[in-house]
């Protein structure tokens, strides 16, 4: 599935354009969380990266 929808990490509006926003000419992410898994493989990887951001 892929996710049309994006959300402006400045000013938080909403968009379907892919790279900016069309407002403040920012960076655009999904803002959509992912799915879980209890099976992730991945799940200490973004636990250390999220606790990195958290500290900085």
């Amino acid at each position: 599935m892929v996710w049309h929808l994006r959300k402006c990490v400045k000013c938080g509006n909403y968009t379907l354009n892919q790279k900016m926003c069309p407002l403040c000419n920012q960076s655009v992410r999904i803002p959509h969380p992912p799915k879980f898994s209890p099976h992730d493989k991945y799940l200490k990887y973004r636990m250390n990266i999220k606790e990195e951001q958290i500290t900085t």
